[in-house]
């Protein structure tokens, strides 16, 4: 018996049995589910109808995430699965879908900050943030200029600073891994990842 997606075999709201009139169809069918897990990249292109492909990833383990404050995208190595709103089994499993919460690395993120605005990050005292500003020396009077003018609009907000500093960013997938075969996202930020944060605080309390 094939997966199915019609609902002949359903019974009917009053709860009765529904007979069937007819066979299963070709273009109900249905297929098992990707359960991509964290690992290195094994991606299978599936045929559908029409030609159509599909590319289901088994095994995928960076992708490309947006900082949205920042305008900035760069490809990330996806550390770990650590919530999913939908099933804790699947953070368990390490199951990559779209919508779970991963912590991906942050060294793209940082040395893209450093580059843009010549404010170094580091894990200062007590686990916060330090902020200092890189030498200007060997550059130009131009680029210093532009350095400064960057500096002076720049907003970083204090819980994003601190995951920037620890070398782990919260990110959420928002691209569907079992049908185009990538996990790409974006980084969390303001009251998302405040919310997020709260969850996993929550959590953790439950284990201790």
């Amino acid at each position: 018996m094939g997966i199915s997606r019609d609902s002949r075999h359903k019974r009917r709201h009053t709860g009765g049995k529904r007979h069937p009139h007819m066979k299963k169809r070709k273009y109900e069918m249905g297929r098992q589910p990707a359960n991509t897990r964290l690992g290195d990249k094994r991606v299978r292109p599936v045929r559908c109808r029409g030609g159509n492909m599909k590319y289901r990833a088994l095994r995928l383990d960076s992708g490309n995430f947006s900082w949205g404050a920042e305008v900035c995208t760069r490809k990330a190595r996806v550390l770990d699965v650590v919530y999913n709103s939908t099933n804790n089994e699947l953070v368990r499993t390490k199951t990559l879908v779209k919508g779970c919460i991963v912590s991906v690395d942050a060294t793209p993120f940082r040395a893209w900050y450093e580059k843009h605005y010549g404010i170094e990050i580091s894990k200062g005292k007590g686990g916060s943030a330090d902020e200092t500003a890189v030498s200007t020396d060997g550059k130009g009077a131009h680029a210093v200029k532009r350095l400064a003018a960057r500096q002076s609009k720049r907003r970083l907000e204090s819980a994003l600073a601190d995951q920037l500093a620890s070398g782990r960013l919260l990110a959420a997938v928002s691209s569907r891994p079992g049908q185009c075969g990538r996990v790409d996202g974006y980084i969390l930020e303001g009251p998302e990842l405040a919310f997020y944060a709260r969850k996993l605080a929550t959590k953790k309390s439950r284990k201790a």
